[in-house]
């Protein structure tokens, strides 16, 4: 019967969700709540209805928001921060907008102009969800388009990354400019050398000594300029006693560029400028690769990405919105439910329950009272607070917490430490190959031997070592990115690809709130109970309470007092002269022997005003789509196992889902988890957290890698390595497979690199090593590092269905 009611429901016209029971009609268009209605009536009020013509159900739902949320917008100094361009008439903004998603919202967006004639232009990349929007000024303000956005449902992300990120933007102009430098180089340098590539007698010296002078003028900027990064970095590693990757490099160019200009001003050879600029470009090119790759994931942030971009500041009675960087010691501000707290501060009145996962990774919520002092970075779970901040935000304790080691996972790459390892003993060999190589050729001149020992060094370059590393993750990092994976660094990637356990967190994860049934039993429910129900869960930020509080969205707020969670038990607080608990039964009616409590198999969460118990919500789960077939294919390569903070409700049905080899565990406290986590790892296990980043940011820190699944893939996560779409969780296993796949690519490249090494240490040892074999094999190795590694990966992106045509 259940399956039956679903398939019947009418599909939103707007956003496509199941509309409920009461759904609003204008015609025969069906809509799931007031906001799409909305959207619809303006896009049908500004002949734009050919958006649904477009993608079927394109739209989305518009949220429901405060109705100061956009107030700091009028503030000049945050203007001026976020506009690009502004003149008498017109301005120009960038917005990253998270929800666009189709071609539908690339047509919407790029038709604002027929939304408000004040709007100019607006141009979408979508690639990188960006909306430029030129607009009058003076006909409508940055706010007013802020709030135009939100209407239809593309609410803009604004914080201060965004604010910082023109500076972001500015820092790889150094490597822009040295690869400029190098293909310039690398292109003119070829030119000149095609009569020795062809074999044309230059006889005449002058003509000798033009190309090679030439040659070497334009190799000096490539050598001086160009690798610098490498020679600087080599120099380092060697005052810390230390062979890294860019020792063997540095001596190669050195080697090379040496070389050349000694054959070059004795006119007894052309040189190998040509190798040097090629080599040095597609270094340079790997390595921009990397850094835009990075920059465009941008998901190992700073404390500033997850700060809000305004507080509001309180003054008498008055209350302002303002930018963080006017907040000064003195300043009273008021921080909301589920803000954070943005400079260090004294809690002047209100009841404050701190979150300090953002520091800590501990999830358990700190009580503090009037006079406490509150650490910037903490989130405050409960009732609205006033606090008096005592340092700028600067000078938080965050940012200096931020920057301590102490409270990152390990960052360097097991490639990258191969690499170095590899380095170490490849320049030894490589140099013990060229003086052997020099004394056997000794006999037929010290010229010979000289020119037999740079020939080594030259060739050997360890380049595609530098380059198949980043060139692999990179290329992985940005296709996952493509399918809303977002991971934080490359070290998760390399985890990922050793993972065999797998740890599934269950409310918030593996089950989603917006479609659950919730009957209540028990006495009749009065507009005071739903007055207190819905007060007291606003003050929580577990999925249980969150569909609570949705349940009665036309009740009334009234203020909270002695709110109190209890992780896995549940939440009490008073409310006027009523004493509420919301939680399980055992917490709820106050019995120590659980034995006495009837076993249930559902979900419920009990209500008692001034200890009498009401009655309980009974609350059937709805669990993602597809994840049923997901967990039975994962079973057959990883041990799986299921944490969960809730009673064992609905044991049944998950043993449906994770078979009877899965290991499910109930009743687990955050700090259950986390020891759960760490003895799986004392037996050697890899383990993969899965959870939503509320009450296990202890385990999925603990984890080797720990992913939290969200709907807003915006929001701050503390403790994770990566933030999964919620709708991309069946595709877990393509993404562990995928990132398997990307180790077997480097160790293919490796072995890539090893054969060139062998092949061109060949030519130099026999003293066949001539300007045009080196010039052909030195960037051809680079070349086809770049070329196999970019094909490899996303052939098989293709082939798993992570990338399309």
């Amino acid at each position: 019967m259940l399956s039956d009611d679903v398939i019947t429901k009418p599909k939103c016209f707007h956003c496509g969700d199941d509309c409920p029971d009461e759904a609003i009609f204008i015609g025969e268009k069906p809509f799931c709540c007031l906001g799409c209605k909305s959207v619809y009536e303006i896009l049908n009020g500004s002949n734009l209805c050919s958006y649904y013509s477009i993608n079927s159900t394109p739209g989305i739902s518009p949220k429901i928001l405060p109705v100061r949320r956009f107030d700091y917008l009028d503030e000049p100094q945050t203007i001026q921060k976020l506009l690009d361009f502004r003149d008498e008439n017109i301005s120009s903004v960038t917005l990253f907008i998270p929800d666009m998603h189709c071609s539908s919202c690339i047509w919407l967006l790029e038709n604002l102009f027929k939304l408000n004639p004040a709007i100019n232009q607006s141009k979408v990349d979508f690639l990188r969800k960006k909306l430029s929007v030129r607009f009058f000024h003076n006909k409508i303000s940055l706010k007013e388009l802020v709030q135009l956005l939100a209407s239809i449902g593309y609410e803009p992300q604004i914080n201060l990354d965004s604010i910082d990120e023109k500076q972001d933007v500015q820092s790889n102009k150094k490597l822009y400019y040295k690869l400029g430098v190098a293909a310039f180089s690398f292109g003119n340098i070829m030119l000149l050398s095609f009569p020795e590539y062809l074999s044309i007698d230059v006889s005449e010296i002058a003509y000798r000594k033009l190309f090679g002078y030439l040659n070497l003028l334009l190799a000096l900027p490539v050598f001086f300029y160009s690798s610098s990064d490498y020679f600087i970095s080599a120099f380092k590693g060697l005052r810390k006693g230390i062979i890294n990757l860019d020792v063997p490099l540095a001596l190669g160019i050195i080697a090379l560029f040496g070389r050349s200009t000694y054959e070059v001003l004795t006119l007894t050879g052309p040189g190998y400028f040509d190798s040097l600029a090629g080599l040095l470009f597609f270094l340079l090119l790997g390595k921009l690769f990397q850094s835009k790759t990075y920059l465009a994931l941008n998901f190992d942030r700073n404390y500033k990405a997850y700060f809000p971009l305004s507080v509001i500041l309180k003054k008498d009675r008055d209350e302002t919105s303002v930018s963080l960087a006017e907040l000064k010691p003195g300043d009273r501000i008021l921080i909301r439910s589920n803000e954070i707290i943005p400079a260090d501060s004294v809690l002047m009145s209100g009841d404050a329950h701190i979150d300090y996962s953002f520091v800590t990774g501990e999830s358990t919520p700190v009580t503090k009272k009037a006079g406490d002092l509150i650490y910037a970075g903490g989130k405050q779970t409960g009732a609205v607070v006033e606090l008096e901040v005592i340092k700028e935000v600067s000078q938080s304790y965050l940012t200096r917490l931020w920057n301590n080691e102490t409270f990152r996972k390990p960052s360097e790459s097991f490639y990258t430490h191969f690499s170095n390892t590899v380095s170490k003993y490849f320049t030894l060999v490589i140099l013990a190959i060229g003086f052997i190589a020099a004394a056997f050729w000794l006999s037929a001149g010290v010229g010979m031997a000289v020119w037999v020992l740079t020939a080594v060094l030259i060739i050997a370059c360890p380049c595609a070592l530098a380059m198949s590393t980043p060139f692999t993750l990179g290329n992985i990092l940005r296709v996952f990115g493509r399918n809303n994976f977002y991971v934080k660094n490359t070290y998760a990637v390399e985890n990922l690809s050793k993972i065999n356990e797998i740890v599934y967190d269950k409310t918030g994860t593996i089950t989603k709130s917006g479609n659950s049934k919730i009957i209540f039993t028990g006495d009749v429910l009065t507009d005071v109970d739903a007055m207190l129900i819905k007060s007291v869960t606003r003050n929580s930020t577990h999925p249980l309470s969150k569909q609570l509080f949705h349940l009665f969205d036309s009740a009334e707020l009234n203020t909270v007092e002695n709110f109190t969670e209890i992780k896995g038990e549940g939440i009490s607080a008073r409310v006027n002269d009523f004493y509420i608990r919301i939680g399980s039964e055992h917490f709820i009616r106050k019995r120590r022997d659980n034995s006495a409590i009837k076993r249930n198999f559902d979900t419920r969460v009990f209500y008692a005003v001034n200890d009498s118990v009401k009655g309980f919500f009974k609350i059937s789960n709805a669990y993602r789509e597809g994840i049923e077939p997901t967990v039975k294919k994962l079973a057959k390569k990883f041990n799986l196992s299921l944490l969960s903070g809730d009673n064992e409700g609905e044991k049944i049905n998950l043993k449906k889902i994770f078979g009877e080899e899965a290991k499910l565990m109930f009743n687990q406290s955050p700090q259950n988890k986390l020891d759960y986590i760490r003895e799986l790892q004392s037996n050697n296990k890899k383990v993969l957290m899965v959870g939503d980043g509320l009450n296990d940011a202890g385990a999925l820190s603990q984890s080797d890698v720990g992913i939290a699944v969200t709907e807003d893939t915006g929001s701050f996560t503390p403790a994770c390595d990566a933030i999964l779409e919620a709708s991309r969780l069946n595709r877990i296993g393509d993404f562990l497979s995928y990132a398997k796949a990307g180790s077997k690519i480097i160790i293919a490249s490796f072995i890539i690199s090893f054969l060139y090494n062998v092949i061109g240490l060949s030519f130099a040892v026999s003293g066949m090593l001539s300007p045009v074999v080196a010039a052909i094999l030195m960037p051809l190795s680079s070349v086809s590092v770049i070329l196999f590694t970019t094909v490899s990966t996303n052939y098989i992106a293709r082939k798993r269905g992570l990338l399309s045509l």
